[in-house]
């Protein structure tokens, strides 16, 4: 059985050779391909984001450059261009399907730093909540060395440990995982199932295959092995296979499954579970303990009667009863000091309170373990 057959929130990330037809430029083909698939799983029910490399590779078409420029200007230059085209591309074929669609360019600093992490993962949900399909690029025109992804493969995994998706499809010009380049061992064997972060995969893997993007099979292993971490299963296959995601869907065994050992509700919760230290607490009262504990309900202020410590949204939190027993712990929508604010108030009153309106729950559910 396919990863995808039972997962509801997918990234599906497709490299720079596909989406450019080998750098020839954007392909409009391939992209009316893959939008229709994607409208098919979104009328499922299914929640799809897509991660797209090729706008340095457009921009060096529209610039005429045959070969891709080592200067980071001149990357940055071809990127700007090139973004033209690959999201008016996006936009026109998945609005053919009766889809809407989003860019969203992301750097590695706005998924470092706590806050834009939250901010770029709220507004990724929301556009979810609200049926657009995210299409996400790293935004080329802005990183250094420094602070570059270096490569979509990574930030398709980052994407989904980002939104929690359930499965990730690293679509590519090679049908899959194999024991050794097949293009220069014939006994290379194609492997179909493994475990997401063995180390024999990382030994397998050869270097990148193609002159136009930047990732190879490694980078797909070691990017399998970190959406792993939040539960995410990876499927890496062949981009031009016919119909290759609503297969996928289907159950049909494509391309190379790397399974994640922890499901994604459990890595999720664990990792709250396994931070011993944390910023701060907060005190409920007997009805919010009844609402999270026997309920299954978010964590809302008004339920809260004391603030303690000094921790930032996105902070691991503990909640805890009016006598200091643990309750759960999860993930702070607000900080301590917002907290203090609007503790025991609806949320009607949260933006005459702290000058804006964001989430009504100080800890949602999805980001609440019981203790």
């Amino acid at each position: 059985m396919s990863l995808l057959s039972s997962a509801r929130r997918i990234v599906v990330k497709v490299g720079s050779s596909l989406v450019t037809n080998e750098g020839r430029g954007v392909d409009a083909e391939a992209i009316a391909n893959w939008s229709r698939q994607l409208a098919a799983l979104a009328s499922e029910g299914r929640e799809l984001v897509m991660v797209s490399s090729g706008a340095i590779a457009e921009g060096m078409k529209r610039l005429g450059w045959a070969t891709r420029p080592k200067e980071l200007h001149e990357l940055q230059a071809a990127a700007a261009v090139g973004q033209m085209g690959l999201a008016q591309m996006y936009e026109s074929q998945l609005s053919a399907q009766g889809m809407a669609s989003a860019q969203v360019l992301l750097t590695h600093a706005d998924l470092a730093d706590r806050e834009r992490y939250l901010n770029a993962r709220s507004t990724l949900l929301t556009l979810l909540a609200h049926r657009v399909l995210p299409v996400i690029n790293e935004n080329d025109t802005v990183v250094n060395d420094e602070i570059k992804f270096g490569d979509n493969d990574t930030l398709g995994a980052l994407v989904a440990n980002l939104v929690e998706a359930d499965a990730l499809v690293i679509l590519t010009d090679q049908r899959g995982l194999y024991s050794a380049d097949p293009r220069k061992d014939p006994n290379a064997r194609f492997i179909d199932t493994a475990q997401a972060g063995d180390p024999e995969l990382e030994r397998m893997a050869g270097g990148a295959g193609s002159s136009i993007g930047r990732g190879g099979m490694i980078t797909k292993i070691l990017a399998a092995k970190r959406a792993a971490g939040s539960g995410a299963g990876t499927v890496i296959a062949w981009g031009r296979e016919p119909d290759v995601l609503l297969r996928l869907a289907r159950g049909e065994s494509i391309g190379t499954a790397l399974l994640a050992a922890t499901p994604k509700l459990a890595a999720r919760k664990q990792w709250m579970v396994d931070h011993l230290q944390l910023r701060g607490s907060v005190k409920v009262d007997a009805g919010a303990a009844v609402k999270l504990r026997d309920e299954g309900k978010s964590l809302l202020p008004i339920g809260v009667v004391e603030v303690q410590g000094g921790f930032h949204r996105g902070d691991v939190i503990a909640v805890q009863t009016t006598e200091g027993v643990e309750l759960a712990r999860g993930l702070a929508n607000y900080s301590a000091s917002e907290a203090r604010l609007i503790a025991r108030k609806p949320s009607s009153e949260f933006e005459a309170l702290l000058g804006y309106a964001a989430e009504p729950e100080l800890i949602h559910r999805d980001n609440l373990v019981l203790r």
